[in-house]
């Protein structure tokens, strides 16, 4: 019954991130199921102790991030329905987690040089190859979201001036323009007049492929395409397997700023909201810590 409870919640949750109602959905989701087990049948007889039990357990098996998630999650549902008027006191409200904050994420980026070997060992000469040639390009070039880049469609890839812009549609509805970098737009072109795409606007940009034909369906690839794509990448490449999309996000961000550009303009080009989350994905430091643990001679 609190299982099928959490469903009605969140079909009217007011996220509109898909992603990030996903997670809320499956942190709820468990601590209902928690709940249940512990014997409770009604929501009215959840009280403070019972969350700052669960949290207490939960704190024992996942890593502070995943706890403050299922924490804000637990007090989103509590929130609506004290506001509906389900429940006369929010039992989450009270209940605090431990303190986490973290200076440095833990994304792990590209070593120099990995990048570029990672392009140039994609064979191009499929319409498949070039297409994941220039999607890796996007991600290294715009340091945009998988989700952003797999929903691009042609026409959001146009003449601006003497320069082409990128259209993302991002996190929140909102849409972000870039330019292109003179790289990336050869890569782009050179995908798009092979595969044919430039004239049709209204597809994906893109597309999956047609089984191992090399040749692109016009239905549009999803993230997990798009990982799966990078991990057998990174194999052909030589290259570690730890590396995921989101790894273009730190490597490009901390690449900027190398080259002498500002957190500010990072922060514009990763469509973050706040700064202090650019910082996280600049691994400057960790170079910086490993040229002076050099310093140590024996």
């Amino acid at each position: 019954m609190l299982t099928t409870l959490c469903q009605i919640i969140l079909k009217m949750s007011p996220i509109r991130n898909a992603n990030t109602r996903a997670a809320y959905y499956r942190a709820i989701q468990q601590f209902l199921a928690w709940v249940e087990r512990a014997g409770y049948q009604q929501l009215e007889d959840i009280e403070p102790i019972t969350v700052a039990a669960y949290i207490e357990t939960l704190q024992r098996q996942a890593a502070p991030p995943t706890v403050k998630q299922h924490m804000a999650a637990i007090r989103m549902l509590f929130s609506w329905l004290t506001e509906k008027g389900v429940l006369a006191m929010n039992p989450a409200r009270e209940v605090k987690t431990e303190r986490f904050s973290r200076t440095e994420g833990k994304t792990p980026a590209f070593v120099e040089g990995e990048v570029q070997t990672l392009l140039g060992a994609v064979d191009a000469s499929t319409h498949t190859g070039l297409r994941d040639r220039a999607l890796l390009g996007v991600l290294a070039y715009t340091f945009a979201r998988i989700g952003a880049v797999v929903n691009l469609k042609v026409e959001d890839y146009y003449p601006s001036g003497k320069r082409f812009l990128l259209r993302f549609k991002e996190k929140g509805g909102k849409e972000k323009e870039l330019p292109v970098h003179h790289k990336l737009e050869e890569l782009l072109d050179q995908y798009l007049k092979a595969s044919g795409l430039e004239k049709e606007p209204g597809s994906p940009l893109f597309p999956a492929s047609i089984g191992k034909t090399g040749k692109l369906s016009r239905r549009p690839l999803v993230r997990t395409d798009a990982a799966d794509m990078l991990k057998r990448r990174l194999k052909q490449a030589g290259l570690p397997a730890h590396y995921s999309p989101h790894s273009f996000r730190a490597t490009g961000i901390t690449n900027f700023l190398e080259n002498d550009g500002t957190l500010e303009a990072a922060q514009r080009i990763a469509g973050h909201a706040d700064s202090r989350t650019t910082k996280l994905y600049d691994r400057r430091g960790q170079k910086v810590l490993l040229e002076d643990m050099e310093r140590i001679r024996y």
